[in-house]
């Protein structure tokens, strides 16, 4: 069907414009969340709550960081136009996907920058060809100092690849800033 490419940076309203979009849609909506549940960590769960309180209590709830990569890219296969996926974000995913796979960067960096790209590139074909109306959630990260970690230039590199992607094939794709959407389409002109 379609995909819409909702970005920007942290407490920007992406997730509120996201559910805003969904529910005009008017279809049956399913929600990947992508963020992993860390007990630990105080303040990420509430971060967390937030975002369950945030969205229709009636929409299925998909964890991805319950499934493997092959089970996340099959929730959007098989998939009907009368539906509605909501990617809430691919950067906690990215982040998950990192985070199992840490080791990795130290053995072989630039193999492990690889296989990240391909699944990135992977779940992005997921999304592209699923006849459902997809409407996802992007982090902007790259617009800072070069990071002193790996894993975070790895994350950073990774993601602006994944949107860019995502944003060339979308049928809409919006910047969120300040609790503003700026329509990319109509405002940008394609980097050739």
């Amino acid at each position: 069907m379609a995909v819409i490419l909702v970005t920007g940076p942290v407490r920007s309203g992406k997730s509120r414009y996201v559910i805003a979009i969904a529910q005009k849609a008017d279809k049956r909506v399913s929600y990947v969340a992508t963020a992993v549940h860390d007990q630990a960590d105080g303040e990420w769960n509430t971060r967390l709550q937030r975002h369950m309180r945030d969205r229709p209590k009636e929409w299925d709830v998909i964890e991805s960081s319950l499934l493997d990569h092959r089970a996340l890219l099959d929730v959007f296969h098989d998939r009907a136009d009368d539906e509605c996926i909501v990617v809430d974000a691919l950067g906690t995913w990215l982040a998950a996907r990192i985070a199992t796979n840490i080791d990795a960067i130290q053995r072989d960096f630039a193999t492990f920058e690889n296989i990240m790209d391909l699944e990135a590139a992977e779940l992005a074909k997921a999304m592209i060809d699923c006849k459902a109306l997809v409407v996802v959630v992007a982090e902007e990260v790259g617009w800072d100092i070069v990071p002193v970690a790996a894993s975070a230039r790895l994350f950073r590199d990774v993601l602006g690849r994944l949107k860019q992607q995502l944003a060339a094939e979308a049928q809409d794709v919006y910047l969120v800033v300040c609790g503003y959407a700026l329509d990319l389409h109509a405002l940008g002109v394609t980097i050739s």
